[in-house]
């Protein structure tokens, strides 16, 4: 498993460093995440830096971080060694976080970190590490239409990037005016119904009307997260429907595909939701052996973060509809110039990053 090449690399820890990022987004909210920063010696003695980021949602839980710290990192370990260390220490010491997934959203932004760390005392890659071959990145760009929902934002996107595939996410505004033309842009590759959320602010539920109108309009797009219920199953029967639906919020690890209703065709793969590097490679393994179809998600990181991602998917899924479009696609206005799909490879392919 790719998780054993890089289990035994030693990581040595002298300092923890802590830095709070703040941004709007495209999605009307303040987006805002944590660096991690762990530095340790290098091959010839300096001191080098390997970084990771928390994207725990409430911004309350990044404000007691910064108060309280994060508890005790320092020492040398291997990768497997520190991954159960942070496996058994608090990381939220101010107290229990409100969603116990914020647990995995810290726990990554740490591992990533201690990762990126690892490989640079090591002087080498995470593809070297892998024996992996980077690769282009295909990515789509996540979108939302507004309120009430306009096509506006698609427009200006595909002016700019004609060839760009999008990720959207519908709801019962959605009126088959906005529907038939986001049909005609022949763009739209994933559909996002939010329906295996609870307790978020972008809980959907389930909408056998909505479901029916998408499946008929959009007959070749991904479907993402269908919530289940007596009203909208049998719109699943179908097994050419169930092929293109894919599964978002409940993974968590390789325990939460095997609980699918059905042997999934797609899976998006957040690393953020699975926690520990272990898990990560573990259910990519599985998903592999498999032949079930990949692709990476984000969470609007703010820096580091939405590298590393890119990296993943560059050694293991360069092909998805990626939806982890370089971070101006997350902007509130749409800039002018925007990098259009594929992602090159990175040039210099040391440490967990996308450089």
């Amino acid at each position: 498993m790719d998780y054993d090449r890089i289990a035994d690399l030693p990581v040595r820890i002298d300092d923890v460093a802590l830095e709070r990022r703040e941004r709007e987004t495209s999605s009307d909210f303040t987006r805002v995440t944590t660096i991690v920063s762990l530095s340790g010696p290098g091959p010839d003695g300096a001191q080098v830096v390997g970084r990771g980021e928390d994207v725990t949602y409430d911004a309350d839980e990044h404000d007691a971080l910064a108060r309280t710290g994060l508890p005790d990192l320092i020492g040398e370990y291997t990768m497997d060694s520190f991954s159960a260390h942070v496996g058994e220490v608090d990381c939220f010491p101010a107290g229990a976080p409100d969603r116990e997934v914020f647990r995995n959203y810290r726990r990554w932004g740490i591992e990533s970190a201690a990762l990126d760390l690892a490989l640079r005392q090591a002087e080498t890659g995470l593809a070297s590490a892998l024996d992996r071959e980077s690769n282009p990145v295909r990515f789509v760009a996540s979108t939302r239409l507004g309120d009430p929902p306009t096509v506006d934002r698609v427009e200006s996107l595909l002016d700019r990037v004609p060839d760009l595939q999008l990720k959207l996410d519908p709801t019962t505004e959605w009126t088959d005016a906005v529907i038939d033309a986001l049909v005609d842009t022949g763009a739209v590759r994933i559909l996002d119904l939010k329906g295996q959320y609870e307790g978020t602010d972008v809980d959907a539920p389930a909408d056998p009307d909505l479901y029916r109108r998408l499946l008929e309009a959009f007959s070749d797009a991904v479907i993402e997260d269908p919530a289940l219920t007596d009203e909208t199953r049998a719109l699943f029967d179908d097994p050419e429907i169930r092929s293109r639906v894919s599964w978002d919020a409940p993974i968590h690890g390789l325990d939460d595909v095997r609980a699918l209703p059905w042997e999934p065709d797609w899976l998006n793969i957040k690393p953020s939701r699975f926690g520990s590097l272990e898990s990560l490679f573990e259910t990519i393994e599985y998903c592999r052996d498999r032949d079930v179809t990949m692709y990476g998600g984000g969470q609007f990181e703010l820096d580091v973060g939405r590298g590393q991602l890119q990296l993943l998917a560059s050694l293991c899924y360069p092909d998805g509809p990626n939806d982890i479009a370089p971070q101006p696609y997350n902007r509130p206005t749409v800039p002018t110039d925007l990098p259009a799909p594929p992602l090159s490879a990175p040039t210099s392919p040391v440490g967990f990053r996308w450089e």
